[in-house]
């Protein structure tokens, strides 16, 4: 199978004149890859212009004969299957990446038995392949990838997950072939489709090599076993240069840092993501697609990032009302508008976009309605009453909305569910400041804790919780442990206001208080982590390598320990500065 010649379409269109431009285009009746490319990159812009629908009305002809539109038109279902989490998008989903691995095949070198033979032993320079077989090869590693990352969400099953696990590894090593065949691909560097070639790479070896650093030492050593490797530089590196190439794949570069520093480092990591980095990749996009909702909501995702929450709030809101195509993004703002209410402790404006979520969104209900009965309760009871609601009863709902992936449940489900176990009690024992605690989940304290006057709001709030625990004159079952919980995020607090002694007293009393903690397990080893964070600020590195190791090597199975975990390998990694040697 070959593509065949054709004429150009400029996929390079002034912004004034796009919509004319686009409109005016006659239906191609031949596709080479130089043709497929440039229309992909209009479908593009399209997409980042909020015309989802034109952007796959444009790839939908070709998707069956061309590899660039079948990679364009699943890519785009996909992303809509993952914001909807719809059994129907999925299987629509699926079935595009099938045909689309079909489509890509079609164009893939075919190797005869004594090639396949010579190829176990040596490798191929990428003179044995022609421009469109290289290229095939990349789109059929990047569909192949999708499709392993959308089994996930298919099918719950722990042999859909080794399935998957397998496309992921196929995936790796082709991006890895592929990386071969750029270095020895000399020849081709005038070519005008080869810098999208070179962009693909990029992306792949970059995500790849990112995504791996990021997880914990003793997963990435069973990794490496099975022939992965990562090295978070490398992947940086990788990511960067694919961001300013000027090819295809350059936005989906941006938009894996953009990830990487406004969420993963935050979720996952200690919140110390490179915003410098994120505001100029976004820039030049934000001149291109001013009304784009993707970058718009990037926009106001540094935005709170950065502490500008009353700028952040407008951008969410401008995202909202600028598209009604995929409101499914609307869920993405109403998540980031809901938090941005609860650091400012605006409880009823949290408790309305958390509403709007578990009603509308299928991602997480877990999550949805036991934050939406946590925010409830730092409401006063006539104020819940207005609302309707019956924060018990939405308690109990949790554990039956929990949602299960490769056999296991998702960990801050797990944890919500087990929150809400005290309510199942004919006599609930109430949760104390239970947004405050989601809010610590999320790592929200290193957010609010650049506005110094909100972060004495919540100290205050806090405080409240703590005297209100010293006043119960029959402590439950529970009481050492919500004693606990008040001094780790009192501790948190202090810290990020500067009083740092005082932080340190409030964690070596959660530490000092483990024998008698009879549930929250956890609230141990995220104490000697902040502790340990604690003395990193203070200069005191060794100390502060001793907490964070005995948090990770002392103690197991406790809530939440996989992010822990996550936390603190990235805090270690930024004390040692020692990188993951990449094979």
């Amino acid at each position: 199978m070959t593509q065949e010649n054709s004429g150009t379409r400029n996929a390079h269109v002034d912004e004034e004149s796009f919509e004319d431009a686009f409109e005016g285009i006659p239906e191609a009746s031949q596709m080479d890859l130089k043709t497929a490319i440039q229309e992909c990159c209009m479908a593009l812009s399209l997409f980042l212009n909020n015309r989802f629908c034109d952007a796959l009305d444009l790839l939908r002809p070709w998707a069956k004969k061309s590899m660039y539109h079948a990679l364009g038109y699943s890519s785009i279902l996909v992303m809509q299957a993952g914001l909807t989490f719809a059994h129907k998008d999925i299987q629509t989903a699926m079935e595009a990446l099938r045909e689309s691995l079909e489509t890509c095949q079609g164009f893939r070198k075919k190797n005869t038995v004594v090639e396949t033979i010579s190829n176990l032993v040596y490798r191929q320079g990428a003179e044995n392949f022609t421009e469109e077989e290289m290229h095939a090869e990349i789109c059929y590693a990047e569909t192949l990838m999708q499709k392993a990352a959308l089994s996930f969400v298919e099918d719950e099953s722990m042999i859909s997950f080794l399935k998957a696990g397998i496309k992921i590894r196929t995936s790796y090593l082709m991006y890895k072939e592929c990386q071969n065949l750029l270095n020895t691909s000399q020849d081709l560097t005038a070519s005008e489709t080869f810098n999208h070639f070179k962009g693909g790479i990029n992306m792949g070896i970059g995500s790849f090599n990112l995504m791996l650093s990021l997880l914990p030492s003793r997963v990435l050593r069973l990794l490496e076993f099975i022939g992965f490797s990562g090295n978070r530089e490398v992947g940086l590196s990788q990511l960067r240069q694919g961001a300013t190439n000027q090819s295809l794949r350059s936005i989906l570069s941006a938009l894996t840092l953009l990830m990487y520093n406004t969420y993963v480092t935050v979720i996952l990591g200690t919140g110390e993501g490179n915003l410098v980095e994120a505001e100029a990749l976004l820039q030049p996009y934000l001149e291109k697609f001013p009304n784009g909702c993707i970058i718009l909501f990037y926009v106001a995702r540094i935005g709170v990032l950065k502490g500008n929450f009353e700028m952040a709030q407008a951008k969410f809101l401008q995202c909202i009302a600028i598209q009604q195509e995929w409101r499914q993004v609307h869920h993405l703002c109403y998540w980031e508008l809901m938090w941005i209410h609860c650091f400012q402790q605006q409880w009823m404006e949290a408790y309305r976009y958390a509403d709007l979520l578990s009603k509308e969104s299928k991602w997480s209900q877990a999550t949805y309605v036991f934050q939406k009965a946590a925010i409830l309760s730092m409401l006063p009871e006539e104020e819940v009453q207005k609302t309707g609601e019956d924060v018990t009863d939405l308690f109990r709902q949790v554990d039956s909305l929990r949602l299960r992936m490769a056999g296991k449940s998702i960990p801050t489900e797990k944890f919500a569910a087990r929150k809400a176990r005290r309510y199942c009690s004919p006599t609930p024992v109430k949760l104390v400041i239970p947004a405050l605690e989601m809010m610590y989940v999320w790592n929200g304290f290193t957010i609010v804790g650049k506005r110094a006057e909100l972060t004495e709001s919540l100290l205050s709030t806090i405080e409240k919780a703590e005297e209100k625990l010293r006043e119960y004159h029959s402590p439950t079952e529970y009481c050492t442990d919500d004693q606990c919980l008040v001094q780790l995020l009192k501790g948190l607090c202090l810290k990020h206001l500067g009083r740092h002694l005082q932080a340190e007293l409030c964690f070596t009393q959660v530490i000092s208080s483990e024998k008698r903690i009879k549930y929250d397990h956890y609230l141990v080893p995220f104490s000697l982590y902040e502790l340990g964070l604690l003395y990193k600020m203070q200069g005191d590195i060794p100390k502060a390598i001793t907490f964070i190791e005995n948090a990770k090597q002392d103690y197991k199975k406790y809530s939440m320990e996989s992010r822990l975990h996550f936390r603190i390998h990235a805090a270690l990694d930024s004390m040692t500065s020692s990188p993951i040697i990449a094979k």
